[in-house]
């Protein structure tokens, strides 16, 4: 059997088995504050990063893995694995599947890089499927068909936590900064084909996530799905009232919370909360 090395970036999240799997390798983001470069998840964590923000004198950039940083790990890697999967963040996010993909070039052992269109833990779950798929004996390119194939069947709604740092950020223009402000209106963020785009604007936080209920009920109806991730900023009791209530209407969907981590928080604030689930069984 082929010897596979699974590996994903720091804007995922994995959980306690992912973190004890031996075939797994994560490499960081950079997140920049004031100048100084902090490696997502090792120097710097989600409680830090919003600390940090709130003293900050320049906007907050972020930044994608170096292709001698992925390259030094693949190298590393073929001393051991006959071929490498990376599952990573949307490509129209971020930058590191093309640098995963020009440091394929570089090294000799295969590497199959696939852009997730998606990030955090949506993201992790893309690549424990391709695992199991890989543990019933799929070839690499059967499994990156398949990953392929579940990433377009992905649905997510992010209701931002903090519009100021998605404009800070430059995820948001002056303009719709300004008007959102005034308004008090509060956008609900989809990712579509991998790219951020605003789905709807609601008036207040309670009818925005009545709007994002209804996005899953309408999945629901057609694709009765049977899990769903809560995807939080840093304070996980908004999700975990929205879980409460979400187990009470959809009874056969196991729903799990999960941070965003301090990449997302940069643009999105620590009050960030969304939902997503793919529209076929894992």
């Amino acid at each position: 059997m082929t010897k596979i090395a699974w590996v994903t970036d720091s804007t995922s999240v994995l959980d306690e088995e992912l973190r004890n799997h031996p075939d797994i390798y994560l490499i960081p983001l950079s997140v920049i504050l004031d100048g100084e470069a902090y490696a997502d998840g090792e120097d710097l964590t989600a409680e830090e990063l919003f600390a940090k923000l709130k003293t900050l004198k320049d906007s907050p950039k972020t930044s994608q893995p170096a292709v001698g940083a992925f390259q030094e790990l693949y190298d590393q890697l073929g001393k051991e694995y006959d071929e490498i999967i990376a599952v990573l963040l949307s490509k129209k996010l971020s930058g590191t599947v093309d640098s995963s993909e020009q440091a394929a070039n570089l090294v000799e052992i295969p590497v199959t890089t696939i852009d997730s269109k998606i990030l955090t833990y949506p993201q992790t779950a893309l690549m424990k499927r391709g695992i199991r798929l890989a543990e019933e004996g799929l070839s690499v390119q059967e499994i990156k068909t398949e990953l392929e194939e579940i990433a377009n069947q992905n649905e997510t709604y992010v209701l931002v936590g903090s519009l100021e740092q998605l404009h800070r950020s430059g995820r948001m223009s002056s303009a719709k900064f300004f008007l959102g402000s005034v308004l008090n209106i509060k956008p609900i963020i989809s990712i579509v084909d991998g790219a951020l785009e605003v789905k709807e604007k609601a008036r207040s936080e309670k009818k925005a996530k009545e709007k994002i209920f209804d996005y899953m009920r309408g999945a629901y109806e057609k694709n009765k799905f049977s899990e769903a991730w809560l995807l939080y900023g840093l304070h996980p009791d908004t999700a975990n009232q929205w879980k409460l209530e979400l187990e009470e209407e959809f009874k056969n969907v196991q729903f799990s919370c999960y941070p965003l981590g301090a990449v997302i928080g940069v643009h999105a604030g620590e009050d960030t909360i969304g939902i997503s689930w793919y529209n076929r069984e894992m």
